[in-house]
């Protein structure tokens, strides 16, 4: 299969984070997050997901659509390995440093048979044409961030829409959001990037009710005898898998597959990851 025309909604006009509004958005906080992403990720996850991924997209037969795909940790990897992606993001400060990377993959050489395209845009609303992808990818908790039921339906519908009947959708699910304690400023990690030393402070609040976790994060940059404080939050839903494998029922979807690991062991509710497989039905 061929992918149409993709538009590019780079410079749509999306709402913009800083705007105020009465209730609150998962994605706030992401614009913010991007100049630490990596820093952080390189110390938790780092690229434990990314063998998986690409052995998942190696099966697509076609172009593969990667939701929140950031600073391109899992996209480049995969372009790279030969697999048509386009990633789509809402934050243009996460998409602008995907994009920086992928110009320094080239510079290096590293270059992918097919490089990846980036789009700004909202994945509640996906902006593409009807079974233009063979597989869709949502890795790392990126489906937690939708805070409200009513944007988790909106989201599988509109991939549902976007994916070729008989196509593939695979989930990654953060199991432990819903374990983390509450806590206020707790030195969570420290280290050093672009010749700065880096501190973070941590404190979490839970809305059991809602079945929210809320991350405040404040990062001090010192560099030299100068002090830079980054203060945003980021806010995640609980999703297990029994309620997702309804929800993906609902949407049109059989799932095929849960897993527990990167390895694809088998899952039970204490594995450290959640992995659904689901198949667009025909």
């Amino acid at each position: 299969m061929t992918r149409r025309s993709v538009p590019d909604t780079r410079n749509s006009r999306l709402p913009h984070p800083a705007a105020k509004r009465s209730v609150r958005e998962g994605w706030q906080g992401w614009d913010t997050y991007a100049q630490f992403y990596d820093w952080e990720n390189a110390r938790t996850l780092g690229r434990r997901d990314v063998p998986f991924w690409r052995r998942v997209a190696s099966t697509a037969g076609g172009p593969v659509l990667e939701l929140g795909c950031g600073t391109g940790r899992v996209s480049l990897p995969l372009a790279r390995a030969g697999v048509e992606l386009v990633g789509i993001d809402r934050s243009a400060p996460m998409l602008e440093r995907a994009i920086k990377a992928l110009r320094r993959c080239r510079t290096s050489h590293r270059t992918s048979p097919v490089p990846p395209h980036f789009v700004r845009g909202d994945i509640r609303a996906l902006p593409f044409d009807d079974g233009a992808f063979s597989m869709v990818l949502a890795p790392y908790g990126i489906l937690q961030s939708l805070i409200r039921p009513r944007d988790l339906t909106s989201t599988l519908a509109s991939v549902g829409r976007v994916l070729a009947p008989g196509g593939t959708f695979g989930i990654d699910l953060v199991p432990d959001v819903p374990k983390w304690r509450e806590y206020r400023n707790r030195v969570q990690m420290r280290g050093r990037a672009g010749g700065a030393d880096i501190t973070l402070v941590e404190s979490v609040t839970q809305d059991r009710a809602k079945r929210l976790t809320t991350f405040e994060q404040r990062y001090i940059r010192r560099r030299g005898g100068r002090t830079t404080e980054h203060t945003f939050d980021l806010t995640f839903r609980t999703l297990s898998v029994p309620q997702m494998t309804t929800e993906l029922n609902r949407a049109g979807f059989t799932v095929e597959a849960v897993l527990g690991d990167y390895q694809g062991h088998a899952w039970d509710d204490r594995a450290d990851v959640w992995i659904l497989l689901a198949r667009r039905q025909a």
